[in-house]
């Protein structure tokens, strides 16, 4: 008789070949079948009968904040808001008040992830005009994702905006390099046509359409010529979707949860500096464009680019409102809903959020329901409706932009590596997140 760790009986699998009724079978943290398996012992059982399950879900695109203001947001808490909304894994950005720019402070993240983090964590390294030679060791080291290029404005010494610079950056390693893709110039020559105490939609006119796309023609033609592979992150206009279909050879690209589900101006009318955000939240031609492009594969992978603040520095006037939205939480349910009301298949739900951000950024044993993979799942009950509430949210500023939105469609299970880590919206155990592995770094 067959004998497993941990066996998931009777769900509903998402498997990579399609959607099929089966047991899943887990051993030693792995994947070690796939199919009948009602005759095996296990050492724990899931039942999973009227649930679905799917490969373990990734955000690859938050800021953890930590290190910075623990009454924000720390690692604890972000990756354990990652598990009560369904994420095994995250992969984490260099910009916080020590920015990840250098080895030191890469191995003093990676450090502080050990007995903290809830799910799995990847890193971002940040580029900066002066690590450059650098970059090269950086993007190899163990548990680096990507490099991640601010071409438009960031905090610190973390912007790369002029072609020279950029170009030195792409020269720099052979992995993918993710961008912010806004242009610099364009941005700080608007800003002198609007002034403080302008309303919050002002933030969507500022960073206009043009900012965006010009950011992302100036990014692509660098990378045609110096045939380094791109991604560019919350891609949030109709005119870089539709650009972007051209330039698949060196690019892959980002949807944000937030430019498929908020509608401006409404949003900002609506909900004032906590619609704040960069690259903003545009009208509806643009969500239209979103969805059509999540529709045809355009869109490679779907994240949060979870940011917290504070209230205080929410709902301060305009511009002086920190940009940045809660996420990690939502993501799961808001796009749930999305599968329940018809508009996305489950499938490609999976594709986006699972497989994509695997295939995108090399992630090692991630991404797939299949023997030998993580035993990653993120186990979801389709029928069960809930609101989300501001009181839900487990970050310290305790805020969401969707508080009040009922979905259809929610997470009841998260297992990372084959330990079950949230049941019934209750975090088990103790911290268990390791570093994800990926495979062009150093032990990947």
């Amino acid at each position: 008789m067959a004998t497993y760790d941990l066996v998931l009986r009777g769900g509903e699998c998402v498997l990579p070949w399609g959607i099929e009724a089966a047991d899943v079978g887990v051993r030693a943290g792995r994947i070690a079948a796939i199919g009948d398996l009602r005759h095996a012992a296990a050492a724990e059982v899931l039942h999973c009968a009227g649930l679905h399950v799917l490969p373990g879900l990734i955000d690859p695109h938050v800021h953890l904040r930590d290190p910075g203001d623990p009454a924000v947001e720390t690692i604890p808490d972000g990756t354990k808001a990652a598990l009560l909304g369904g994420l095994t894994a995250v992969f984490d950005m260099p910009n916080t008040a020590r920015s990840t720019v250098d080895l030191e402070r890469l191995d003093e993240k990676r450090a502080g992830l050990e007995g903290r983090a809830w799910c799995d964590v990847g890193l971002y390294v940040g580029a900066t005009k002066s690590n450059i030679p650098e970059l090269a060791m950086l993007e190899l080291q163990p548990n680096v994702c990507a490099v991640k290029v601010f071409a438009g404005s960031s905090t610190g010494d973390l912007l790369v905006e002029d072609d020279a610079s950029l170009e030195a950056v792409m020269r720099a390693g052979r992995r993918r390099i993710a961008y912010h893709s806004e242009d610099e110039y364009r941005l700080q020559e608007r800003r002198k046509l609007f002034h403080g105490g302008m309303p919050y939609r002002t933030h969507m006119e500022w960073r206009d359409v043009e900012c965006a796309f010009l950011g992302t023609r100036r990014l692509m033609a660098l990378a045609r010529r110096t045939g380094r592979p791109a991604h560019i992150l919350h891609t949030s206009t109709a005119e870089e979707l539709e650009y972007l279909k051209d330039f698949r050879d060196v690019a892959t690209c980002e949807v944000l949860v937030n430019h498929l589900c908020q509608v401006g101006p409404e949003a900002y009318d609506r909900l004032g500096g906590y619609a704040v955000m960069n690259p903003p939240i545009r009208d509806q031609r643009h969500v239209d464009a979103a969805w059509a492009a999540v529709a045809d594969g355009t869109v490679d992978c779907i994240g949060s680019d979870h940011a917290p603040h504070s209230r205080a520095n929410k709902e301060k006037p305009w511009p002086e409102c920190s940009a940045g939205l809660t996420g990690v939480q939502t993501l799961v349910p808001l796009m749930l809903d999305h599968v329940t009301s018809g508009r996305l298949s489950l499938a490609r739900l999976v594709d986006l959020m699972s497989a994509g951000p695997a295939r995108v950024y090399g992630a090692v044993g991630k991404g797939r329901l299949a023997a030998g993979y993580d035993a990653d799942f993120t186990v979801v009950d389709l029928r069960r409706q809930r609101m989300i509430e501001d009181r839900w949210i487990v970050s310290p500023c305790g805020w969401t932009p969707f508080a009040g939105q009922v979905c259809t469609g929610w997470p009841v299970m998260t297992v990372v590596r084959g330990h079950v880590a949230m049941r019934d919206d209750e975090v088990l155990g103790t911290p268990r997140g390791a570093p994800v592995r990926f495979l062009e770094a150093r032990g990947g």
